[in-house]
């Protein structure tokens, strides 16, 4: 194959998987409107949800499901039951078509760098298909370890955003700009995408520890709780994966960004560090995240201010890889 039919045939997946991923989000939010028709409890550590076949044997007899929480009976369970059936089918469909997703944007990144003879992240295009490539492969390794195919709602949806606004900052296949002739660019970006990957993760994770929290605050333990929301894990099972995923991140990001970040700005520009905006926030999203790391650890600082604080991080993590790029000029504006 030519260099311009890599480079076509990478355009065609991208676009490709952004559909398939839009139907992917689609299927998760079908699992939750099915969810929320069904008789919740509260998920073990670990878990997402349980099974319709146990959730309609929690409901038969009337006398309240684990926990404490009521139930219906008659007709309620059946059709408790048969929604239960309807989101678990729904879940599955949406993790099929995640992998689908997942494996036709890693074939587009592996043609766009072959058709541009490089690593395929040399712009801001190249970077949202290699970095949600890198965020799918994180949350499918999760699903395989953690079991939380429950966020991905917020995964495929964020992607979709990602991967659709990509196309008003896209750029042909072509060389690298001087300054990122160097192999810490590989080094640099790479372990950028993966503690990024790990912090979108996280930030989910956190956003549905907030909905999950006030949700218990505003319904009494022995009300009728019937929803998506109470098939979720619970909310210390959610507070302890966005503190993993973090602690994890934490040390690739401190890497990537300050350490292999100001070795590839000696090399480029005959400078470590030069205050330029995208290392500003780049060390303000550090001081962000590490201020999170450090109030758990020490102070056992758990919950609502810490999911808050999580989301903070992520917010400044965002910004420095758009917001930067195409609002404020620097030595970082042949990223755009």
């Amino acid at each position: 194959m030519t260099l311009e039919g890599y480079a076509n045939f990478s355009n065609y997946a991208v676009a490709a998987a952004t559909v398939v991923l839009a139907l992917a989000w689609l299927s998760y939010v079908a699992e939750w409107a099915f969810g929320r028709r069904q008789l919740g409890v509260a998920a073990a550590p670990g878990s997402t949800t349980r099974t319709a076949t146990a959730s309609a044997e929690a409901h038969v007899d009337g006398t309240g499901g684990p926990g404490g929480v009521a139930t219906r009976t008659g007709s309620g369970a059946d059709a408790g039951a048969d929604a239960g059936l309807r989101s678990d089918a729904a879940r599955r469909i949406a993790l099929s078509l995640t992998v689908l997703a997942w494996a036709v944007l890693v074939a587009a990144v592996v043609a766009r760098g072959l058709a541009a003879q490089r690593v395929p992240w040399g712009n801001m295009f190249e970077f949202a298909c290699a970095a949600i490539a890198v965020v799918l492969t994180v949350y499918l390794i999760l699903v395989r370890l953690q079991q939380v195919e429950w966020l991905g709602g917020i995964v495929t949806g964020f992607g979709v955003v990602v991967l659709g606004s990509s196309i008003t900052y896209y750029v042909p296949a072509g060389p690298l700009v001087p300054a990122l002739h160097s192999y810490w660019l590989v080094i640099h970006v790479a372990a950028a995408m993966i503690a990024g990957g790990a912090f979108l993760v996280g930030a989910g994770a956190s956003a549905l520890y907030l909905l999950k929290s006030r949700a218990e605050r505003r319904t009494p333990q022995t009300a009728d709780r019937v929803g998506y929301i109470w098939r979720l894990p619970t909310t210390a099972a959610m507070d302890q994966l966005a503190y993993r995923v973090h602690a994890f991140a934490f040390p690739i990001w401190t890497f990537g960004a300050l350490i292999a970040g100001p070795i590839w700005a000696q090399y480029a520009w005959g400078r470590y560090w030069g205050w330029d905006p995208k290392e500003v926030w780049a060390f303000i999203t550090w001081v962000v995240y590490a201020g999170y790391l450090h109030a758990r650890a020490t102070a056992g600082w758990k919950g609502k201010g810490a999911a808050v604080l999580a989301l903070v991080g992520f917010a400044c993590f965002l910004f420095n890889f758009v917001g930067v790029n195409l609002f404020i000029s620097g030595l970082h504006s042949y990223a755009k």
